[in-house]
């Protein structure tokens, strides 16, 4: 077996030139372990041999542009044998003609499941994050601590450097944290939840919104279940209401129902623009 070390979980350029080399040298993916440090495998792995991995350019060989598109987001996944999956999906691409046109090959759905899930995961990043001001001596940052299932922050800051462009803000996490200074986005090292700040007055403001907002005539606990997953809870001000606002949500209802219409305002239109004044 040869062990071939990555400079971290998502160390995708990494493992593209190991896998181009590997695959060009004839490497079988069962030869191969893959790793990503932390990983203590004992004898089960040797050291990459000179012939595996020398730095010579291989022989050049083209893969499909979706195939490099699913790998780099498939790679930021969580699951210990996606490089594994990843680089027997390459062999089989060099080894295989006509391998790509299956799109219900096992490898590729599995593949392709694992990008749902990281695209997924992106999306709720963007969702589920709340910052909270804080003061420093260059004046008021933006700070929020989030848990990421897979190792998606660094794909999902962009987001909030479009989105808070003209705000200094920082998010932090276990693995790694991301800020942005107004101008450039910087990778840092994972923090603790103790280092984010504690939610602030501001945070009364929120959930007197989201008391606001929520109609119980509506609710629909297994849809809001899908779409806020608990696991995001401990991350949200609003999540301290939601348990209160279902057990009350029968009582609202049935207050709504038994309640008399209320009358419709009156509007009044608009007056028209005269076009011919000077």
């Amino acid at each position: 077996m040869i062990r071939i070390p990555l400079d971290g979980p998502i160390d995708i350029d990494g493992f593209r030139r190991s896998a181009r080399q590997l695959v060009a040298r004839g490497v079988a993916p069962d030869q191969v372990v893959w790793t990503t440090g932390g990983e203590d495998l004992g004898l089960w792995a040797e050291e990459p041999s000179d012939d595996a991995t020398d730095s010579a350019e291989p022989t050049p060989f083209t893969v499909p542009a979706s195939f490099l598109t699913l790998c780099r987001t498939a790679l930021l996944h969580a699951e210990p044998q996606r490089f594994t999956l990843m680089y027997r999906m390459l062999w089989r691409l060099r080894n295989e003609p006509g391998y790509w046109r299956d799109t219900l090959d096992a490898d590729r759905r599995r593949a392709e499941g694992l990008e749902r899930e990281v695209r997924h995961e992106i999306h709720k990043t963007h969702a589920f994050v709340r910052f909270v001001p804080v003061e420093d001596a260059d004046g008021e940052r933006l700070v929020a601590w989030f848990e990421p299932t897979h190792h998606t922050l660094e794909a999902a800051a962009p987001f909030f450097a479009r989105r808070f462009a003209n705000l200094r803000w920082a998010i932090l996490s276990p693995r790694c944290s991301v800020s942005w200074d107004g101008s450039t986005l910087q990778i840092g090292p994972g923090g603790r939840r103790e280092d984010a700040p504690p939610q602030d007055a501001g945070a009364e403001l929120w959930l007197t919104y989201y008391r606001s907002i929520f109609n119980p005539a509506r609710l629909k606990v297994a849809m809001m279940a899908r779409e806020m997953p608990r696991r995001y809870w401990a991350n949200l001000p609003e999540a301290a209401l939601i348990e209160p606002l279902i057990e009350q949500a029968g009582t609202r209802t049935q207050g709504m129902l038994a309640a008399d219409p209320t009358a419709p305002r009156r509007i009044r239109p608009m007056a028209t623009l005269d076009r011919t004044a000077r």
